[in-house]
């Protein structure tokens, strides 16, 4: 019985060892596209700034080490039991309980484990609060169903990046439902902090080369950074259910160098900004609001349509049941 067991633990271990050398071999053999999903790739996408470097390295360095030892030790532990205290192996079973020493050591290493892991998470942690002094500042506001962005340090307003259709974008070779019809532009290894807020529900702003995610709530402000070591384009998408078009609002950001940057900005000041909610918003306050008569208020501009959203219904709506 006893080389029959041998015989089982060898082949488990065999099998685990394959399942592990294939894990690893389809992460190598798949070449994985910067700033956007590769297909068939199971690892993170590659980072571009610190903070996605560090938690590369938390993953792959400290998480996922820790789970496949937990892993293979309780599989080991199952396949044991299984196979050594069965009712044809131990037709006698043992009668004590309670073992003082094994149940201090299954309580403290668990404690040990969670300590460890700790160390670097709040170490990480402490890096995504601790941004660096910015470079420059955008805001991005999240509107149902795109974003708006705008840039308070260079004077640009706020314009609408609204996703790219379809035809336009299988016509510049760009990703369909991940490029935008204007993107967010950053100069190269600059701090940029990113003012993320909602206008009617709660979005998210999330770029995984970029390793930040940070939500996107009415009526509040929140704060995230990136610091992008290298030029390039970079995809994103809304991570929260925010309605029905919530799979038709990406985030592109092109990254430049700095003249690049600088030729840019000069293009926005120059051209005339086009309407947004927050500027329609704005002129209308201006011109005296909800205190504004119906007949004097300005004549509303059509709100920025998603492109790819379906179209809306011209269907008559039925009439109301009538009462005697």
């Amino acid at each position: 019985m006893k080389s029959r067991f041998q015989g089982i633990r060898v082949r488990a271990t065999g099998i685990a060892t394959g399942a592990l050398a294939a894990f690893w071999g389809a992460s190598a053999l798949a070449e994985d596209l910067i700033g956007q999903p590769t297909d068939k790739a199971i690892d993170m996408q590659p980072g571009v700034t610190p903070l996605k470097h560090d938690a590369i390295f938390f993953h792959n360095a400290i998480l996922l080490p820790i789970i496949t030892i937990i892993t293979l030790f309780v599989l080991g532990l199952l396949l044991w039991c299984i196979f050594r205290f069965n009712k044809r192996a131990n037709p006698t079973p043992a009668r004590w309980s309670h073992n003082t020493p094994l149940e201090i050591a299954w309580t403290l290493v668990p404690v040990l484990i969670l300590v460890v892991i700790a160390v670097f998470s709040f170490k990480l942690l402490f890096e995504y609060h601790d941004m660096p002094k910015p470079y420059m500042t955008v805001k991005a506001t999240g509107y149902q169903w795109y974003w708006g962005y705008e840039y308070p340090d260079q004077k640009i307003p706020e314009f609408i990046s609204n996703i790219l259709p379809e035809d336009k974008a299988n016509a510049a070779g760009v990703p369909y439902r991940l490029a935008a019809t204007a993107p967010l532009v950053v100069p190269v290894n600059k701090t940029v902090q990113v003012l993320v807020t909602g206008a009617d529900v709660i979005h998210a702003w999330a770029v995984p080369a970029f390793g930040v995610i940070m939500d996107a709530v009415p009526g509040r402000v929140n704060s995230t950074w990136f610091k992008v070591d290298r030029i390039g384009t970079y995809y994103g998408s809304c991570r929260e259910l925010c309605g029905q078009d919530h799979a038709f609002m990406p985030i592109e950001v092109k990254v430049v160098s700095q003249p690049d940057f600088d030729a840019w900005v000069a293009s926005k000041k120059a051209a005339k900004p086009a309407p947004t909610p927050t500027t329609n918003a704005a002129t209308a306050n201006a011109a005296g609001g909800s205190n504004t008569p119906a007949a004097a208020a300005p004549a509303a501009q059509p709100r920025p349509q998603n492109p790819a959203a379906p179209a809306p219904s011209n269907t008559p709506a039925p009439p109301a049941p009538t009462t005697n």
